[in-house]
């Protein structure tokens, strides 16, 4: 087995910048290492990366359980890559540290995706290292794009926690629904439909077509109630299948029309900016708290104040700012 520290980052680099399959998994493994010293040698690896990243489209893609994800997700990556584009498919699961999320199903299930000799699919970590499971999906995001990978699809595989995170590392956002399933909406949050930039009316096939349609009227009527988006978007409903593949292509127009439009007026810089902020907000937090927690002192005042907040004995506010007076002093 091949020892990973005793490669250079510069020869790492290189077989990324040429394609190097093996050499693009191997470096996603030392960014999702908890090893210090293959971390640091992934995160150099990175620092070469990052003047040939930023050039891709990061499609955000997410829906409830059995509104179709996979099957979408086949059909509209083997719709891109035959429009000549190198895709990338990672998944994303904040609720699944050892199994890493569905997409070892998915890789099964979206055979003839990943028999494609230009798509990359690659399960995200679960937030084993700082920043979390977002943190991990922008280095592989930024890895994958010096490797010249154009389009990257993000999938979200658990619920609640993962929408956001996805919405917040993506330039654009997809949700799936389904019609038929008693409620319309399927109890999807409020806060989901308002990210959503491009909605789908799923599995619109067979006895579901006038279903689906219904249900896409309700879903464009909802959206009139939400504020305009600072994109100035205005969010688009279709109906899809990927069964027989009919809005597959319109899905994928839709996406580079969104692109488009926020390039023009400048949305797109505007928010990457943002995100590339909120990453570093979120690294140092964790950075901080963690350098907090390895003095045992800080640890076990952390402890105390912690029993006084559970027992109700001290307010958390208050909490904080006497640990963070010991702290000064010390």
């Amino acid at each position: 087995m091949v020892n990973l520290n005793t490669q250079s980052p510069q020869y790492f680099f290189d077989g990324i910048r040429s394609g190097d399959r093996v050499l693009i998994a191997r470096a996603i493994t030392l960014l999702e290492s908890t090893a210090q010293a293959q971390r640091d040698l992934g995160l150099e690896i990175l620092q070469l990366c990052l003047p040939f990243s930023g050039n891709a489209i990061r499609v955000g893609i997410t829906g409830a359980p059995g509104v179709g994800k996979s099957t979408m997700i086949e059909a509209l990556g083997l719709h891109i890559a035959a429009q000549g584009h190198k895709l990338a498919v990672l998944a994303v699961d904040p609720s699944s540290k050892k199994t890493k999320g569905s997409i070892l199903g998915d890789k099964t299930r979206m055979q003839e995706l990943a028999k494609h000799p230009e798509v990359f699919i690659r399960p995200t970590a679960s937030g084993e290292h700082l920043g979390g499971v977002a943190a991990a999906t922008r280095e592989t995001i930024l890895l994958l794009e010096a490797a010249n990978y154009d389009t990257v699809l993000v999938e979200t595989v658990g619920v609640g926690q993962s929408e956001t995170a996805v919405h917040g590392i993506t330039d654009v956002f997809i949700l799936l629904l389904i019609a038929g399933a008693g409620d319309e909406l399927q109890g999807i949050k409020r806060g989901i439909m308002e990210m959503a930039d491009i909605i789908v009316m799923n599995k619109a096939d067979g006895d579901n077509v006038q279903r689906s349609q219904m249900a896409m009227g309700e879903v464009s009527r909802a959206l009139h109630l939400f504020q305009e988006k600072e994109s100035k978007w205005a969010t688009t409903v279709s109906l899809g299948s990927a069964l027989n593949g009919n809005g597959v292509a319109e899905l994928w127009n839709a996406i580079l029309a969104y692109q488009q439009h926020t390039r023009q007026n400048g949305f797109f810089d505007i928010n990457r900016g943002r995100q590339n902020t909120a990453w570093f907000h979120e690294y140092l937090h964790q950075s901080l708290l963690n350098h907090f927690l390895k003095n045992e002192n800080y640890k076990q005042l952390l402890e105390q104040y912690t029993k006084q907040v559970e027992l109700a004995k001290t307010l958390p506010p208050v909490a904080v700012q006497e640990l963070l007076k010991q702290i000064i002093r010390d």
